[in-house]
């Protein structure tokens, strides 16, 4: 007991030692350095040597106000007194063109247009041109055939585009002639431009629109129907397109799909004949529809038909 009574009381004499040596240290510490004992000499004021002012060019003048072809941007900064020796410019302006000289638009409105016509191609492919049949009718004869993933996706994706250019190659060109191009030199405006694209682009959809379709999209808008079938308006021409395109597609698909079914009823009557009713039919009719899509040229025959629709 008076052994532990005697350690308590070292513990507590060492922590007291060691908390004066902290606060000896710290008073010491907060003296600040370089603090001598006894007076000091006053402070010696700093020497300071005239110097003489820098001498800056003069702004130039504003420059006039842009005019309708194209806005001109001035960037006058300043300069120092080295800089008309150095080969530079004296006045130090940059002179920033965002126009075009000329009759034609300005860059900054076919810049506006083309990030317009960017951000909506998707669509516009999809809306207005054979697109849309083309990409089911090939997606529905992958179905037919049995394959899922093959093709892929993007192969069918890319051929029904390339094969949509090549429908819409005649149209194209009619609105490049005609729109894009006197648009672009500044021989027409905004308005006529639109006119003159949409006219090819609304003969093309009109040609392949039923008229059930039309007539239901006419009924649904409560307007007239048009004596002139050119007066119909974009905004029922569009949607009448789509439809007419999904029935045409799926009645294709449907056509497609006949000789495949016919092979796999065949197939699994076979294997229900020789009791073979654990074995997938599937299995075995893939590759007798592959050697028949093969042998006569399935995918040929099925662009063909399609290059023929239109």
């Amino acid at each position: 007991m008076l052994a532990r009574l005697q350690n308590s009381i070292a513990v507590v004499a060492l922590v007291l030692a060691l908390l004066l040596v902290a606060l000896m240290l710290l008073g010491s510490t907060a003296r600040p350095a370089g603090a001598q004992d006894g007076p000091q000499p006053p402070p010696v004021p700093p020497i300071t040597t005239p110097t003489a002012p820098v001498p800056t060019t003069a702004v130039p003048d504003a420059p006039p106000a842009p005019d309708a072809t194209g806005p001109v941007v001035t960037i006058a900064p300043v300069t120092g007194p080295g800089s008309a020796g150095d080969g530079a410019s004296g006045d130090g302006s940059i002179n920033i063109d965002i126009g075009t000289p000329g009759n034609g638009p300005s860059q900054s409105v076919l810049l506006i247009v083309g990030l317009a016509v960017l951000s909506l191609a998707p669509s516009l492919v999809l809306m207005l041109s054979s697109f849309t049949r083309i990409v089911i009718v090939l997606s529905l004869t992958r179905n037919a055939l049995g394959l899922q993933g093959i093709p892929p996706n993007q192969v069918l994706v890319g051929l029904a585009l390339f094969l949509s250019l090549f429908v819409m190659g005649p149209t194209l060109n009619e609105v490049n002639e005609q729109a894009l191009q006197p648009y672009l030199d500044g021989a027409i405006t905004q308005e006529v431009a639109y006119d003159r694209a949409s006219a090819p682009m609304h003969a093309f959809m009109l040609g392949q629109t039923r008229s059930s379709e039309l007539d239901l999209m006419i009924g649904a808008s409560g307007a007239e129907r048009p004596d002139n079938p050119d007066d119909i308006p974009m905004s029922t021409l569009i949607p009448a397109f789509l439809l007419s395109e999904l029935k045409t597609a799926f009645i294709m698909g449907f056509v497609i799909f006949i000789p495949f079914l016919v092979i796999d009823i065949v197939v699994a009557s076979v294997l229900m004949s020789l009791g073979m009713m654990m074995l997938p039919p599937v299995f075995v009719s893939l590759p007798f529809k592959l050697l028949l899509f093969v042998m006569v040229g399935g995918w040929s025959l099925i662009v063909q038909t399609l290059l023929a629709s239109f």
